[in-house]
């Protein structure tokens, strides 16, 4: 039996100013960051092995917070970003293996990043809906196939995530990893998606509040067994 934890990030800057983040690279509001230490408390009953982050700061930071604020996330681990070749700034960072009895590898990848929401990025949601219509900003923002302006939609996201998903992170849940992942609403809705069963009709009631983990236990086969909110 092993133990899947998503938490979307806490509260960035831009959710606390109700502006349309997607890839812009913006870090945790103070709220944000409190409500990653509260979350690293509630799951603190488990021991975690290896975690995955997208590149963005606002998930690694909610990473970081949630494997360093509670003693047994860890269990005296030393959480130690892992980059490999394909980082731009590379500097010999896959030359060292690292020590699993020691140290907690986390992972960053652009396959969890959030969706891309193309001209909508940097823009007050509000205005955004007084002008193009609220009908028209909620199909962009909740539904499966619907794409802003030079955007993506929620099935392109799922394109990049969940083959990632599938090939790293669950293979380690097959081992019998206890895993965080730590990304963003709609890369999470990607997962949750394929672990919940749900179809394209479901997914725009589909919610994910900031810095609350999804505990999913998965068993020896592969199965969801149960799934608890640690609200």
């Amino acid at each position: 039996m092993s133990t899947l934890i998503l938490i979307r990030h806490g509260q960035s800057i831009w959710n606390a100013a109700n502006k349309f983040t997607g890839w812009v690279d913006v870090p945790l509001s103070k709220r944000g960051r409190a409500e990653a230490v509260c979350a690293a408390f509630k799951i603190g009953a488990y021991e975690i092995d290896v975690c995955f982050t997208s590149l963005l700061i606002r998930a690694i930071e909610t990473a970081v917070i949630c494997l360093t604020e509670c003693e047994g996330v860890c269990m005296g681990k030393s959480p130690i970003l892992k980059h490999g070749k394909d980082d731009p700034q590379w500097h010999d960072w896959d030359r060292y293996e690292g020590d699993r009895a020691q140290e907690l590898p986390i992972f960053p990848s652009a396959a969890l990043d959030e969706r891309y929401y193309g001209d909508l990025q940097g823009l007050d949601k509000a205005e955004t809906a007084a002008k193009f219509g609220e009908a028209r900003v909620a199909a962009w923002r909740r539904s499966f196939s619907d794409r802003p302006p030079h955007g993506e939609s929620l099935e392109d996201t799922m394109r990049r995530t969940l083959p990632f998903f599938r090939d790293r992170i669950f293979q380690h849940l097959l081992q019998g990893d206890n895993v965080l992942v730590a990304a963003h609403g709609n890369s999470l809705r990607s997962i949750i998606m394929e672990l919940d069963n749900l179809s394209a009709a479901e997914v725009p009631n589909l919610e994910l509040a900031t810095g609350v983990p999804i505990a999913y236990e998965i068993d020896r086969t592969g199965q969801v067994t149960h799934k608890q909110i640690l609200s």
